[in-house]
């Protein structure tokens, strides 16, 4: 019997070691990332090798079908990702799919109907009772106003149904109407109500990316260089800030971003006119095209990394004849000799600015997320493209 007691004892013990680090982790500060079903492959490589930062995984894979049906984009049922699912649950490590839409129309025909909704939640339960999952991240985006209600319901019906099961909220950032319009509407409508997504969702995953051009004040204050961000550390806080106020900040995540873009800037006499995207970026892609044009990334104002270069020989050496400050030439040259090109000569011209987000501009925001005490960051997207210094930033 003591023997017996022994080995017990000595098992409980060694699975202690195993289990309490990731319990640990998660209620300290969790490390949450979507796969991409477009890559899932290249995903699952690189998030399997990251079970030991990760406490949660969103494999972002199911979409709505215009009759409501889910429809697998990723191929759940693949043997890798069965074979991912399984070697996550051993790490301790949640698999919670995620279903995504921005279609607004289908979102409030499907929710406004009792009877399509409770059809939609079952299938939702069946899907995840069937692979097994944690739970189910729901990010339906492009919502109209009057569905604000209905959504309510639906997630209070979906969370009921799920039973003990983990229901994830991803919603669009909410940029402070003073940072957002020049004159404040006098009534403000909202897709998303905060305190009903508080009460029903276990965590909520901001998207506080794609800011671009969004905040008007942060316009201004950065005008003089390029400025199209994916996500302004000063953003970020005001976005986190104000959605602090209404959603319990141990259910927030900041969802950070793992890519970038490339644009084509408009440089008119004393300003940067417009911008126009024309693609998604990675870390690979920028850092190659650096180098290519033989130019160097700086930090930037909203502490992301860009650079400006003119694709054309001619354009480049029409460039290269416009002399510049030792301050100006300090920071982004080309755009610098862009704009000093237009203000000398009245004309407009092009450059192409990239502009992404790397390791460092990701841990700026986990720090912040660690400084306002909120449950930690969602990282979009895993999909072996981000930048390979992530993963020291936790």
């Amino acid at each position: 019997m003591k023997q017996t007691a022994s080995l017990f004892t000595f098992g409980v013990l060694l699975a202690s070691c195993f289990t309490l680090p990731y319990a640990a982790r998660a209620a300290e500060f969790e490390v949450s990332g979507w796969i991409p079903y477009w890559a899932a492959s290249d995903g699952i490589r690189s998030a399997a090798k990251q079970l030991d930062v990760l406490t949660s995984v969103y494999p972002f894979s199911f979409s709505l079908q215009a009759n409501g049906n889910l429809k697998d984009l990723a191929g759940m049922e693949k043997g890798s990702w069965k074979r991912f699912v399984r070697q996550a649950k051993i790490a301790g490590v949640e698999v919670i799919p995620t279903i995504m839409t921005s279609n607004g129309d289908l979102v409030h025909t499907l929710l406004s109907d009792k009877k399509q909704r409770t059809a939609h939640i079952e299938q939702i339960v069946k899907m995840v009772e069937k692979g097994g999952y944690d739970g189910v991240d729901i990010d339906y985006e492009g919502k109209k106003a009057s569905t604000r209600t209905h959504y309510a319901t639906f997630l209070k019906e979906l969370k009921a149904a799920l039973g003990g099961k983990i229901l994830s909220c991803t919603i669009e950032a909410r940029t402070p109407p003073e940072s957002l319009y020049t004159t404040i509407p006098k009534t403000l409508e909202y897709a998303n109500d905060y305190k009903e997504i508080n009460t029903h969702c276990d965590r909520v995953n901001i998207m506080a990316y794609d800011q671009q051009r969004a905040d008007l004040k942060l316009n201004s204050a950065r005008a003089g260089a390029p400025y199209y961000p994916n996500a302004d550390l000063a953003w970020v806080k005001k976005v986190m800030t104000l959605t602090m106020k209404t959603i319990d900040k141990e259910k927030l995540l900041v969802g950070v971003p793992t890519y970038g873009r490339e644009l084509e800037v408009t440089v008119s006499p004393n300003w940067f006119q417009s911008y126009t995207q024309l693609w998604s970026v990675s870390d690979k892609y920028a850092r190659d095209t650096a180098k290519k044009y033989d130019v160097t990334p700086i930090r930037n104002a909203a502490g992301e990394l860009s650079y400006s270069y003119v694709p054309t020989k001619s354009g480049a050496r029409l460039l290269s004849s416009v002399s510049l400050s030792a301050r100006e030439s300090k920071g982004d040259e080309i755009a610098a000799r862009a704009l000093a090109y237009a203000n000398k000569t009245g004309k407009t011209t092009t450059v192409n600015t990239v502009w992404w987000s790397d390791a460092e501009a990701i841990s700026q925001k986990i720090d912040l997320a660690r400084e306002l005490g909120l449950r930690g960051v969602a990282i979009f997207k895993i999909d072996g493209k981000e930048d390979k210094d992530l993963w020291d930033s936790f």
